[in-house]
C-alpha cells in the first residue's frame, strides 16, 4: 500500500533545489503584472538603461534616477565605467521632483536639518540633528541644485528599495560612499 503523507511530501519538497523556489515564486505572477493585495515585485524594473537616453554628452560624471524602479544609474566622464545602485524614493508624488539637476556640494558626515513641511507632518522630528548613527542622512550626502534635495545614505537599511524620503534619494552607506568618491562637484544629474 502506497501511503502518501503531509510529512513524506514536506520531506520531499526539502529535497528540491533551493535555486528552484524562486523560480516557483515568479511563476506565479507574469513579469510586470501586478494584482491588489499583493506586494509588487521591484527586480523586473531594475535594469540597466543607456544614458545618451538622458544627456548629450557624459560630461564630468553622470547619474540618472529611475523613480519608478528605484534604481540610480551612474557614468563616468568617458563611459567605461556604469554602476547601478537600489535606492529609496520620495513617498509620495507630490514630494518627487523630476527633472534636470547637478551636485553642487559633498559632505563626509552630513547634519540635517528637517525642512518646515517635514516638521509639518511630524511634529516629534528634532529642529536639528548633529552626524552621527541617528542622522536619517547617514555617513555621505551629495546635495543637488535644488533646494532639500539630496542624494545621500541611511542608517535605516530597510527604506532601500520603497517608497520612504521626503523628497531625496537614499543608499546604503557603502553605497552612498563609493559613489561619493566616483562623482565629482558637477555631476550631471536627471531624475525620471
Amino acid at each position: 500500500m502506497n501511503r502518501f503523507s503531509r510529512r513524506t511530501m514536506l520531506a520531499g519538497l526539502g529535497s528540491l533545489p533551493i535555486l528552484s523556489a524562486p523560480a516557483l515564486v515568479s511563476a506565479q505572477v507574469p513579469s510586470g503584472e501586478y494584482r491588489s493585495g499583493e506586494a509588487q515585485r521591484n527586480a523586473s524594473s531594475f535594469r540597466t538603461v543607456d544614458w545618451r537616453d538622458h544627456f548629450d554628452s557624459l560630461g564630468a560624471a553622470s547619474i540618472v534616477v529611475d523613480i519608478t524602479s528605484r534604481a540610480l544609474h551612474y557614468w563616468n566622464a568617458d563611459g567605461s565605467d556604469y554602476r547601478l545602485y537600489p535606492t529609496s524614493v520620495p513617498m509620495t508624488e507630490e514630494l518627487t521632483r523630476r527633472g534636470y539637476t547637478e551636485v553642487v556640494r559633498k559632505k563626509v558626515g552630513p547634519d540635517w536639518t528637517p525642512t518646515e513641511s517635514m516638521k509639518e507632518r511630524d511634529p516629534s522630528l528634532p529642529d536639528y540633528m548633529p552626524p552621527g548613527p541617528g542622522n536619517p542622512l547617514g555617513t555621505h550626502a551629495m546635495y543637488l541644485s535644488w533646494p532639500a534635495h539630496l542624494i545621500h545614505g541611511t542608517h535605516d537599511t530597510r527604506k532601500i528599495g520603497r517608497r520612504a524620503s521626503s523628497g531625496c534619494i537614499g543608499l546604503y552607506n557603502e553605497k552612498i560612499a563609493e559613489l561619493f568618491e566616483l562623482c565629482p562637484i558637477g555631476t550631471q544629474v536627471r531624475l525620471v
